[in-house]
């Protein structure tokens, strides 16, 4: 009966107050709020579908009201500084500072446990490198009729429509103060990405969304009149995310506003879908063919693709496309499974795609053992936020990185888990303009160009610190990392890293390219003979 005492109560104390009431006025106040949990407990009882609110009427809310609430309360107070789910208090507080130019310093040693499985630091020298300029760049489609100078640090693809008008103006406007380039996502060039004036790499996913005719497949017109804006720094082909490989995404009917439906090029109010795969190629040869007709149309614009990793023989039959046609991309960025600014399905985020580590190595090497390396540029992006983890990722391979959620926490952004339910506390992830209107513009660009300058000047520092001249230096010799209490290894002894030519000169004694690389097809993304026989016999 204990579970029913809160109901029971508030209909007594409704009864008292109704009677109080008529001898002192000021009970109103009384039987309003117990009458409300009478009337809230007599609901849980008789007409609640839930099991647990007609065994516990009115308790049954405290605890509902304490999951609501309980990740707040474990993010603030009672989570470590140091535990990234999915960046911790430590990160978030770096970045903070240094979009706000506050000191970063840190006081009494590090947090992190150095003896810890899988610490990781960079070696100094004992003769230091001079500081000199911070603003390293690398050169991107230097065969094309416009190469682009990019900054190794960037802002990675986030669509208007998954963040607010007011984010993107700030991002764009951030990215002009900065000289370095804003990926507009796969929902196109919105008004408000024109409006900071910053550099563009216009993203073109399945649903071809400023380029598409009314049935969704391409229109090389419509492309040519936004690829020749000046903004549009670069061309960039998404084949997959990092946050959902693999998967499409439906922009539903509510959503599609008049701005929205501009930008993308649908019709306002109605469904808007992005398919899981392309429509204008269906095998690595045929990409590379669009690539080539898109650098064309573009009028010489460094034009590539993105991609996160998922069957190996996928990649290769790219890469052998790369080899037998010689038609290659200019760039090609690789999106770890760890990345991901929007929402997406629980089993998508947490468990399909490769993280990008693993993704960035088998890129590069296929590319050093084709001897493709030097004619294509790599960018990386999975949850790169400090100078630290630039270094490591270029030390890995890549020639440059980009950065989603680290600009969104640069903007203020505070991890409040809510992008999927359009009520972003901070007004980034959200279209509700009783939310984005609040944040300034003004203020969160030029927090947006801070993070990103005392970032490289961060990267000098500690490349400086090796006795680098320029990040292009690293190699996986100058990272290193604790693989029990007791070793350490260099990224160099830990992976395997491949020779010039070594691909056209053998299979090499490497897994995935034993199992894979010969059947691999430059006709087809199809899985290969012999994983079709595998899976038939069930001999895995």
């Amino acid at each position: 009966m204990l579970r029913y005492l809160p109901f029971l109560l508030s209909v007594a104390l409704t009864l008292f107050s109704f009677v109080a009431v008529w001898f002192e006025p000021a009970w109103i106040s009384g039987l309003l709020v117990f009458g409300a949990l009478a009337a809230l407990g007599t609901h849980d009882l008789f007409f609640s579908t839930s099991t647990l609110r007609r065994n516990y009427p009115i308790l049954a809310h405290v605890r509902f009201g304490a999951e609501t609430v309980g990740p707040a309360i474990r993010q603030y107070f009672v989570e470590s500084d140091t535990v990234e789910v999915p960046f911790s208090r430590e990160q978030r507080e770096l970045i903070y500072k240094r979009a706000k130019s506050v000191n970063d310093t840190r006081p009494f040693g590090t947090l992190k446990d150095v003896y810890g499985r899988d610490y990781e630091w960079i070696n100094h020298s004992m003769v230091p490198t001079p500081h000199g300029d911070p603003d390293f760049r690398v050169t991107i489609g230097e065969r094309s009729t416009q190469p682009y100078s990019a900054s190794l640090f960037n802002i990675s693809a986030m669509s208007f429509g998954s963040l607010s008008a007011s984010a993107i103006r700030a991002l764009s406007r951030g990215a002009k103060l900065g000289g370095f380039y804003h990926d507009t996502g796969e929902g196109s060039i919105s008004p408000y990405h024109r409006e900071g004036g910053g550099d563009l790499v216009w993203e073109i996913g399945s649903g071809y969304f400023g380029c598409r005719n009314a049935d969704g497949s391409f229109d090389p017109e419509r492309f040519v009149a936004n690829a020749h804006d000046p903004q549009v720094r670069m061309i960039e082909i998404k084949l997959s995310q990092g946050a959902k490989p693999g998967h499409g995404g439906v922009l539903p009917a509510p959503k599609v506003s008049a701005e929205i439906a501009a930008t993308r090029g649908v019709p306002e109010g109605v469904e808007c879908v992005s398919p899981a795969q392309h429509s204008a190629f269906s095998t690595p040869l045929e990409l590379l063919e669009f690539v080539a007709r898109l650098r064309e149309l573009s009028g010489g614009k460094p034009t590539g693709f993105k991609l996160a990793i998922g069957h190996p023989w996928e990649w290769f039959g790219i890469a052998k496309a790369m080899h037998e046609s010689r038609i290659l991309p200019d760039f090609i960025v690789v999106d770890g499974a760890e990345g991901g600014t929007g929402a997406s399905p629980a089993e998508f985020i947490d468990h399909v795609g490769v993280p990008m580590n693993e993704s960035l190595m088998l890129v590069h090497n296929t590319l050093v053992g084709l001897r493709l390396r030097d004619d294509i540029r790599i960018g990386a992006a999975g949850r790169i936020i400090s100078a630290f983890d630039i270094a490591r990722t270029l030390a890995l391979g890549a020639d440059w990185c980009n950065a989603g959620r680290g600009f969104m926490f640069a903007l203020g952004c505070i991890q409040a888990m809510a992008c999927h339910t359009n009520r972003c506390p901070t007004g980034i992830a959200t279209q509700d303009p009783r939310r984005w209107r609040q944040l300034d513009i003004g203020d969160k660009a030029l927090r947006v160009q801070r993070y990103h300058h005392n970032t490289m000047i961060a990267l000098r520092d500690l490349i400086c610190a090796a006795g680098l001249q320029h990040p292009n230096e690293l190699g996986p010799e100058h990272i290193l990392r604790r693989v029990s209490r007791i070793e350490v290894r260099a990224l160099a002894a830990l992976y395997r890293f491949m020779e010039p030519g070594e691909l056209l000169d053998g299979v090499p004694e490497h897994a995935v390219f034993r199992s894979f690389w010969a059947d691999a097809r430059s006709d087809s993304f199809g899985a290969p003979e012999k994983v079709m026989a595998m899976r038939r016999s069930k001999s895995y």
